[in-house]
């Protein structure tokens, strides 16, 4: 089998293992923060104590305030925004853009091995990238951070080109540019690019291609600047991220979500943890065989070591930084995984190259480390319940979108207004919102949907971000009045114990958590045979109660 083989062959299996059953896991993390603001590319998602420009500009939202989102910029959610118009509000739709750069990454890892090293060490670093269950994991998520790998290595690739021909620099500033447009952490290519030029290509600062791509980072970047200017201009303040970086405390965003990691010292002493939880166990030995390998070069030959991985060494030194600046979240530690890989296949290929082990027994070694990475990907991602102990073959990530039933929640409430428009609906806070909940209504009467008269009422200790996805999306964007439980005994408060069925609704529908202990106000809404949704284990997690008030 030639070398093209083994790499189309590495390529069909991290697809397989990004695309298959891409829907399995609930929308229980930060990807519904961006998917349910890249529907309609609103910057607004029901977060109250991280109110947004648009929320308090209403209802004179200002023209730079759809630059850039408060908390990110607008790459990610409008490539997501343009998936689900293709493919519609779902899981796959939205997680389907991070499958597919997932397995380009896979790819464009391969290309850098070659620039670096050696083909063989390349193909050996991209099928670990390509089979091990962190960048697997990260793959099949809608966050932010298979962009950020995708852009990162699309950056290193054509840096390392530039090196050996100076007209690449501009497309290194541009493809800054978009790195930057995902995430901000993106950037931490700039401090590594301008290291490297520092100590070996000083002669570029003087090079007109390299100020063009300078030029065009700014140009493509240039939303989010504009953005951050405006946004000072007006309240003092950037954006929820650089007010961060930069030691502002806006008044508007007292409480800070994803900052509080810890000290220095704990971010440190969890480094290691969260390492063991998010890779295979088999993965970090081969990464500590790997690193006791390059010290034992380093000693026996210090000097051409150095100079051989130099570039490496620069990767992971400006990496390893960035992490005890923003902490070791699994998600964060993702970013270092290509790398890993990368510096893998490099002490592999060395080691086999001084034939300290037969050749036979070598790749019996490595194939059977790929048949595990493989099956511990599988059974921690693709199948919907792992089976066997943490960490030897299940992994925490599990939890970062695990099958606990929103998802069935979800299937239940499609199927159920499939065909139907909502004959009724509430006010909304904001007049953008109202703005989206009339276009809804007018989409489904120029679609000819049944109006419907339903009331949705929900109970329970829902997750915030399964909530979000699953009853928000439904009331913004689709305009059914879905309510929680409190503010519906708070309208009867308000406005008489008969005001819903003065209002018109017919279909009432109460969503219960089964984990929660019902009150006995709450029986009046318990009414009818209740309808139970079962997670894919088979336990009940919900119960709904639907009945018609004729």
């Amino acid at each position: 089998m030639n070398k093209k083989d083994i790499l189309f062959y590495i390529l069909v299996t991290a697809a397989l293992l990004r695309l298959v059953n891409l829907s399995v896991g609930d929308t229980i993390s930060d990807e519904v923060f961006m998917s349910f603001r890249g529907i309609g590319m609103i910057d607004f998602d029901e977060a109250a104590q991280q109110i947004t420009p648009w929320e308090w500009q209403d209802p004179d939202i200002k023209w730079w305030a759809k630059l850039s989102f408060h908390d990110h910029p607008l790459l990610v959610p409008y490539i997501q925004h343009i998936s689900m118009a293709m493919f519609g509000e779902n899981n796959f739709a939205f997680r389907l853009p991070s499958a597919i750069l997932g397995t380009a990454s896979v790819y464009l890892l391969y290309l850098i091995g070659t620039l670096l090293y050696s083909e063989n060490a390349s193909l050996l670093s991209a099928a670990f990238l390509g089979l091990t269950l962190n960048h697997v994991y990260i793959s099949r998520t809608g966050m932010q951070e298979a962009y950020v790998i995708f852009f990162i290595l699309l950056g290193f690739y054509i840096f390392l080109k530039s090196l050996r021909n100076e007209k690449y620099l501009p497309w290194v500033g541009a493809v800054i540019g978009l790195a930057a447009e995902t995430k901000y952490t993106s950037l931490i290519l700039v401090p590594i690019f301008l290291t490297y030029l520092l100590i070996f290509k000083r002669n570029y600062f003087k090079n007109k291609y390299l100020w063009y791509g300078i030029l065009l980072f700014f140009l493509i970047f240039s939303p989010t600047i504009i953005y951050n200017t405006m946004l000072y201009r007006e309240t003092g303040h950037f954006d929820f991220q650089f007010s961060h970086i930069f030691g502002q405390r806006p008044e508007v965003w007292k409480v800070a979500p994803g900052k509080e990691i810890g000290t220095l010292g704990d971010r440190i002493r969890n480094f290691i943890p969260r390492m063991i939880a998010s890779n295979s166990w088999l993965f970090l030995s081969t990464t500590a065989f790997s690193l006791i390998a390059f010290l034992w070069l380093l000693f026996k030959n210090p000097r051409e070591t150095l100079n051989k991985n130099s570039f490496l060494l620069i990767v992971f030194s400006f990496l390893l930084l960035l992490l005890l600046l923003i902490g070791p979240s699994y998600r964060f530690l993702t970013m270092l995984t290509p790398f890993l890989t990368l510096a893998i296949g490099l002490m592999l290929i060395k080691i086999w190259d001084l034939h300290y082990f037969g050749n036979k027994f070598a790749l019996l070694i490595i194939a059977l480390i790929f048949l595990f990475e493989i099956f511990y990907s599988i059974n921690n991602q693709i199948l919907a319940y792992p089976i066997g102990p943490e960490p030897w073959l299940a992994s925490k990530v599990r939890y970062e979108n695990y099958n606990w039933g929103y998802n069935e929640l979800g299937e239940f409430l499609e199927k159920e207004l499939s065909g139907k428009m909502p004959a009724l609906s509430f006010d909304l806070q904001y007049k953008f919102l109202e703005d989206l909940r009339d276009q809804a209504l007018e989409k489904g009467q120029r679609g000819g949907l049944e109006p419907y008269p339903a009331l949705f009422v929900y109970s329970g200790n829902f997750d915030m971000a399964a909530k979000l996805w699953i009853l928000d999306r439904l009331q913004i964007y689709h305009a059914w009045p879905i309510i929680s439980l409190k503010t519906y005994y708070d309208y009867l408060q308000e406005r008489g114990f008969d005001y819903y069925d003065r209002a018109g609704f017919k279909n009432y529908y109460f969503i219960l958590q089964t984990n929660t202990v019902p009150s006995e106000a709450d029986q009046a809404l318990m009414r009818g045979v209740p309808i139970s949704i079962y997670n894919k284990r088979g336990e009940e997690i919900f119960k709904i109660y639907k009945y018609t008030n004729l």
